[in-house]
């Protein structure tokens, strides 16, 4: 089995399967702390997906784009996690 194989039949299904129940969490999540942490991890799962596409298809280009959508995923969570402390000191 080569790496494309193994990348393609085993991680990128594992990867799919993650967004669906990550997905279902944050439709579902009870909190809005729930929802934040579920949108950063459908973020860091999308950046997988992205990554493994870009070794698969040996294209670096995509990963400036997985680290531009990781730097967009960290400030939002810190701006949601900003907005959710400044919510509960009122």
């Amino acid at each position: 089995m080569s790496l494309n194989d193994y990348l393609f039949y085993v991680i990128m299904p594992i990867l799919c399967l993650s967004i669906v129940l990550v997905a279902f969490r944050f439709f579902k999540g009870p909190s809005i702390a729930d929802r934040v942490i579920a949108l950063d991890l459908l973020i860091s799962i999308g950046i997988g997906i992205i990554t493994v596409y870009s070794i698969f298809t040996s294209q670096s280009t995509f990963l400036d784009d997985a680290m531009i959508l990781a730097l967009i995923a960290f400030l939002g969570t810190v701006a949601f996690s900003y907005y959710l402390e400044k919510k509960e000191e009122k």
